[in-house]
C-alpha cells in the first residue's frame, strides 16, 4: 500500500511539474507526503499528510517543517 502511494505522488509531481508551486511550506505538501510514506508506517503517513494539507492555507505562515524522524533516527542521534 505504502509503494502504491509513492507512485501516485510521484504521478502528481510529475504532472505539475511545470506549474507554479504555490506551497506556503517548505518541502511541498507533496515532498512531505512522500518523504513521509517512505520513512513511516502507511497509517502514520497518511495522517501526517492530512494534518499537513489541512494545514496548507493562505492564513498559515508557511516556512519549514520537515517529517517527524523515526524512532530508530531519534534513537541513533544520542
Amino acid at each position: 500500500m505504502r509503494k502504491l502511494m509513492v507512485k501516485m505522488i510521484d504521478l502528481y509531481k510529475q504532472r505539475t511539474q511545470n506549474t507554479n508551486p504555490t506551497c506556503r511550506y517548505h518541502p511541498t505538501c507533496s515532498t512531505y507526503s512522500r518523504e513521509a510514506f517512505v520513512k513511516h508506517n502507511f497509517f502514520y503517513a497518511s495522517l501526517l499528510s492530512v494534518w499537513r494539507i489541512l494545514r496548507c492555507n493562505p492564513l498559515s505562515k508557511g516556512g519549514f517543517d520537515p517529517v517527524p524522524k523515526t524512532r530508530k533516527e531519534r534513537k541513533e542521534q544520542e
